[in-house]
Parts: structure tokens; sequence; C-alpha cells
């Protein structure tokens, strides 16, 4: 049996970034860094990388090897250079043995580095990881209930440290389930889930935007959920659905609409 009281290890943290943590520790774990937003802004760049790495070279896990770079190439070559011993020449073929055999990731990463996250990427890559993180869960998908809305409102916007609001969605068919506190790499996250009548969910995202935030409506797609992004008066929101586009731009539009009316979020 797990202990959800126990301490956060920096496997885990990897684990969590990984999709790879028990079910049972996941809560934990989320609990764990929102308390400590230093930790929380790291695994959100470590999460923001990871995915900027699959988008740019997940195609190269599926191309060939080249010729040159197969070990029974590589072992053939260093047989011609066995009859003169020369060392060097065996070491570089002992080295490039070694890294086939074991540099696969460094072959599909090359050139990784070059690609820092940036604010979208950072703050849609916490959205969709809580949308995909809480949206499954039956009895606990949210800290406050809907029916608490006036203090689940005042509690999020004094954690946040700006007057939140939070849409109703009702006219389009979502009801409000509730909301909960989460981390974020520039800070404390409101995050707010609304269901639809077959049993569809979505939620709103709001997280502090970093100094040079991307304002622009966009659109990112993730192993079956998308999100649509935008900043507003220096909050950035993400909602985010089931991947289809059509009712998910709708939900946006819906909630994007009474956030512009209300004039954003004011600073407490």
């Amino acid at each position: 049996m797990t202990d959800h009281n126990s301490p956060v290890t920096e496997e885990e943290l990897h684990a969590y970034v990984d999709g790879e943590l028990p079910a049972d520790r996941q809560e934990a774990v989320a609990a764990w860094l929102a308390a400590y937003p230093e930790q929380a802004k790291l695994v959100a760049a470590w999460r923001a990388q990871a995915d900027s790495i699959r988008a740019r070279y997940g195609a190269v896990a599926s191309e060939p090897l080249p010729d040159r770079l197969k070990l029974e190439q590589i072992i053939k070559a260093s047989r011609g250079l066995t009859s003169g011993r020369s060392w060097a020449a065996l070491a570089s073929a002992a080295a490039l043995i070694a890294f086939v055999v074991g540099g696969g990731a460094g072959w599909m990463a090359r050139g990784a580095s070059a690609a820092a996250p940036t604010g979208y990427d950072m703050v849609t890559t916490d959205a969709l990881g809580a949308y995909k993180l809480y949206v499954v869960e039956v009895r606990h998908p949210v800290e406050v209930p809907g029916s608490e809305r006036a203090h689940m409102t005042q509690w999020l916007s004094k954690r946040f440290g700006s007057d939140l609001r939070i849409p109703d969605l009702q006219s389009i068919g979502l009801k409000l389930i509730g909301g909960r506190l989460l981390p974020s790499s520039t800070g404390a996250a409101a995050f707010y889930m609304y269901e639809g009548p077959s049993g569809e969910r979505f939620t709103i995202y709001c997280a502090k935007a970093t100094a040079a935030a991307e304002t622009a409506l966009r659109f990112k797609s993730s192993d079956g959920a998308a999100a649509f992004y935008w900043v507003d008066d220096e909050i950035a929101y993400v909602v985010s659905g089931p991947a289809d586009r059509e009712r998910l731009e709708k939900v946006t539009k819906s909630a994007y609409e009474q956030i512009e009316k209300s004039g954003g979020a004011k600073k407490s």
C-alpha cells in the first residue's frame, strides 16, 4: 500500500512528468508541488522540454538507422583495422559501438538543448497535464464543489493574487463541478472543471503569464486531449477538453467572452 504522506522523491517527480507515476501517488505529488512553487516551476520546465523534444524529434525514432552506424558494419570495419593494431582505431571503434548500443536517446535528441520551452508551452503542458490527471476522477475531481461557487471564487482569488471570475457555461450545456488550487511554473494556478450531459468534461486553467508570454489565441492537441490558450491582463487561460476542436472552440469562445466582459482578473 502506498503512503500518501511519504516524502516526494526526485524519481517520483520524473515519473510524474513522464506519466509513469502510480495513480495512488499522483494527487499526493500534485499537492506537494502546490506547496513548493520552486519545485513546481522546475517540474513544469521538465514537462515542457519533454513535450518539445517529442514534438521536434519524435519522428526520428521511426527512421531507420544509417548503415554506417549499424553495429555489424562497425564491427566489420573494426576487424579491418586490427591487422595494424592501432590502439586509437580500436578505441574509436569501441567508443562508436558504445554510442550505438547506449546512445539512442542522444541520436534522437541531437540538438535538443536548443529547444527551450516557451511560456505558452509550459502553461499549456501544465493545463493539459492537470486535465488528464483529474478529468478521470470520479469521487475527487475537485477540492471545492460547484455548489460553493462564492467560497471557491474568494479562496482561489486570494491564493492566486487576483480577483478571478469563474465562467458560467450553463448556456452551452456545461455544469460547474468545482475547482481546485494547483501549482504552476509561475506560482499558484486556479483550475475549474465542467461536465456536459453525456459526461464529457472540460477544464479552465488560469496561471500568471510569463513576462514575454504569447497573447494570441493558440491551439494544441496531445494524446486525445486538446486545449486553447490565450493571455488577458497578464493571466494565461487554457481551456482543455476532448480532442473535438469544434466543440472545444465553442466552450473557449463562451469562456473568453465572459472573461473579456469582466475585464479579465484584477490584482488583489
